[in-house]
């Protein structure tokens, strides 16, 4: 289903310049950007993916991840095919990688926004997640659901690898409450060669983000070999936390997927020494992903230590908080949105 894209410019002879992402793809008329999502039709760029949904699920919004967006409650999570990266060590990749194989054959169910939206009140969800790919590619869609969705008082979220543009953030954030960024390496090297991107380009989404008001937690994707040497983990926990010490950084557990099928598994031994590390860079809450420890799956008060949220994978077995989000032992706030 084709739709007139938004967020980009008109050029001599045909060509169309993007700025939906950082990627800024110049297209040739009857060409596609990088993310195989967006086409040059005459001189119009038209969105390939548009209400084309591969996937629609309630999930827990523990498996964002998001840990401090209102826990316990069920997230209606949306997404098309389609990727601006090509991550070697994608988790997601038949999603995500689909349209590099045939961008001709747009696999997914025509779902409109008004009907997403209504199974999401359905489902009793408390919040739609545009997620399992990346949501930049197929953003008028977000967009039109997460403004119904407000409407009908459910705030949206993305789960994203952070390479939209300023323009992009602006457009989006006045109904996007919550981001889970990949944070994937601290190496403009590692980013160019394994994932497609720009490290700065990601950076500075981040900080918009944060300028902006959305609740922003960060993911980091922890592989053997490529991002986890201790000064690389240090940039990044050093990073978010100076952006601030009470975003919620999720350290998470890496399984040979895609083209990376040459390494085994993260030694959870990895996980909670790059966890030690974000609370020595003065990150208050760390998380692990696809990994279990009581220590780094419950919420602490980043003041006295009391125990705020107990969880168990995408369970929370007793959750302290009220809707002021006040530790109930030294009254002082824990960052988030609870209510």
């Amino acid at each position: 289903m084709a739709r007139e894209a938004m967020l980009y410019e008109s050029e001599a002879e045909g060509w169309v310049r993007c700025d939906l992402c950082h990627h800024r793809c110049r297209i040739a008329p009857g060409q596609a950007g990088v993310c195989r999502a967006r086409r040059n039709r005459d001189g119009k760029l038209e969105s390939l993916v548009y209400a084309r949904c591969i996937a629609h699920n309630a999930d827990p919004i523990e498996k964002k991840p998001l840990f401090h967006f209102l826990p316990g409650t069920l997230s209606f999570s949306v997404a098309t095919v389609g990727c601006n990266f090509r991550c070697t060590f994608c988790q997601n990749y038949l999603i995500s990688q689909s349209l590099r194989a045939d961008s001709d054959r747009i696999p997914g169910e025509i779902v409109e926004p008004a009907t997403l939206v209504a199974e999401a009140l359905a489902r009793q969800c408390r919040s739609i997640s545009f997620t399992y790919t990346e949501p930049t590619v197929f953003f008028e869609y977000a967009l039109d659901t997460a403004r119904l969705a407000a409407e009908k008082g459910l705030p949206s979220c993305f789960v994203s690898n952070g390479f939209m543009t300023r323009r992009a953030v602006d457009e989006i954030s006045p109904y996007l409450k919550a981001i889970n960024v990949d944070l994937k390496s601290f190496n403009e090297e590692t980013y160019r060669r394994e994932i497609g991107g720009t490290l700065s380009g990601v950076l500075s989404t981040i900080e918009h983000l944060y300028d902006k008001g959305v609740w922003v937690e960060v993911t980091t994707l922890l592989v053997p070999g490529l991002n986890d040497s201790r000064e690389e983990i240090r940039s990044i926990a050093r990073f978010v936390a100076g952006l601030s010490p009470d975003i919620p950084w999720h350290v998470s557990r890496f399984y040979p997927q895609f083209q990376m099928q040459d390494r085994g598994p993260t030694p959870t031994e990895s996980i909670w020494e790059a966890l030690e590390i974000g609370r020595e860079e003065g990150l208050r809450y760390v998380y692990c992903g696809n990994a279990r420890d009581e220590r780094y799956e419950s919420t602490w008060c980043g003041r006295c230590g009391a125990p705020l949220i107990d969880r168990s994978g995408y369970t929370i077995l007793s959750n302290r908080l009220g809707p002021d989000g006040l530790c109930p032992e030294c009254n002082t706030p824990c960052p988030g949105v609870w209510s």
